[in-house]
């Protein structure tokens, strides 16, 4: 399929970032909704569960953060064929849940993939996927290695350092990733002062924010955008999006240039 690209450097080899999903945990449509977005002709109103995957993260590495429900489709619709490397921010089932379609990649490309999570996150992945990462796997199951990481720290993988932020998402700690000078953020309800000091001078931070109206456990659009006045990133991509939100050509026209919404399948480069 066609990607759009917004392109920010004018260097012979890009890393590309793609948009696999937007939406929050209940995607857009929600089932049996009937609001203008939910039935909205407009593709960008349109929105799988929450994901991005980084192509040359490293030359020829590519690495996916978060395995929600809709993974199988966004792999078939983004024609991906390869993934060297996993980050999972945190347990919940939109970024959890389609593990199992990870079989082919370990099936056809004979290899097994790292998973870097929380301690915590393993520990509920070896629960509900028990035939994966038990004492005896099912066969057939895919070929996964779980690597425990902790708030703060730098770990190195294909050879590019990643950092894991200490994010807080309602009473849940979970964690955002930096590489370079990007950050990516999903779910946070709260930054702290800390953080959001190290993470100024950002080039692209990518942020959630879930609706207009206050939520307990997610940023509101003015919430995320006083932390885009905080940290103050060349360029914003906000993801994680409700329904709540609006039509997406109407509430983009209403940001700042440099605080955008993010869509599926949009690439940055």
């Amino acid at each position: 399929m066609m990607h759009n690209y917004d392109i920010f450097t004018n260097e012979c080899k890009a890393m590309k970032i793609n948009f696999l999903g937007t939406g929050t945990s209940q995607g857009i449509p929600i089932i049996s909704c009937s609001c203008e977005v939910c039935t909205s002709n407009n593709p960008k109103d349109t929105r799988l569960r929450t994901s991005i995957f980084i192509e040359d993260f490293q030359p020829n590495f590519n690495v996916l953060i978060d395995v929600g429900p809709d993974f199988r489709q966004q792999m078939l619709v983004n024609k991906i064929t390869k993934i060297d490397c996993i980050l999972l921010t945190h347990e919940h089932a939109d970024h959890t849940a389609g593990m199992d379609d990870l079989r082919p990649f370990t099936y056809i490309h004979k290899n097994e993939i790292p998973i870097f999570a929380l301690p915590r996150v393993i520990g509920e992945l070896k629960k509900r996927f028990d035939y994966i990462f038990g004492a005896d796997p099912y066969p057939g199951a895919p070929v996964l290695r779980l690597y425990p990481i902790d708030f703060g720290e730098k770990f190195e993988i294909g050879g590019r350092s990643v950092e894991a932020i200490p994010i807080i998402h309602g009473n849940l700690d979970i964690v955002g990733f930096r590489f370079g000078d990007s950050c990516y953020i999903t779910d946070a309800s709260k930054i702290d002062q800390e953080v959001t000091k190290q993470l100024q001078g950002l080039r692209i931070l990518i942020l959630n924010a879930l609706r207009h109206k206050p939520h307990p456990a997610h940023l509101s659009l003015s919430e995320a955008m006083e932390y885009v006045d905080i940290i103050k990133p060349e360029i914003c991509y906000l993801t994680h999006i409700s329904h709540e939100m609006g039509l997406h050509q109407y509430t983009e026209s209403t940001l700042p240039p440099h605080i955008r919404l993010a869509y599926d399948n949009l690439v940055i480069s």
